[in-house]
């Protein structure tokens, strides 16, 4: 077991918020995020309407802008492979 010899009382507290910052570090590494993002009324992702979408671990969104005409513009649902959709849009951006 490791033993630490610290004599003075700030150099046990810079001790001790070490190894609670590396314990919390650890802690937010292990646990995975969960996320959602709802959006809301008149969103738009380069002059497109994306309002009222909702999109997490297991339904996805990824959207792809173009100067030009995309070559398969629209969005299509696929499967990701690890149970989920995702939502892929090509689309050519609005100015």
């Amino acid at each position: 077991m490791m033993t630490l010899n610290v004599r003075s009382f700030g150099a046990r507290r810079a001790v001790i918020a070490a190894i609670l910052a590396w314990g919390a570090l650890l802690l937010t590494s292990i646990v995975p995020a969960q996320a959602e993002v709802r959006l809301g009324k008149n969103v738009r992702i380069g002059g497109h309407d994306f309002s009222n979408q909702t999109y997490n671990s297991k339904r996805r969104g990824v959207i792809n802008l173009y100067e030009g005409k995309p070559r398969n513009p629209g969005c299509v649902w696929k499967a990701d492979g690890r149970g989920g959709k995702v939502k892929v849009c090509h689309l050519q951006r609005v100015r």
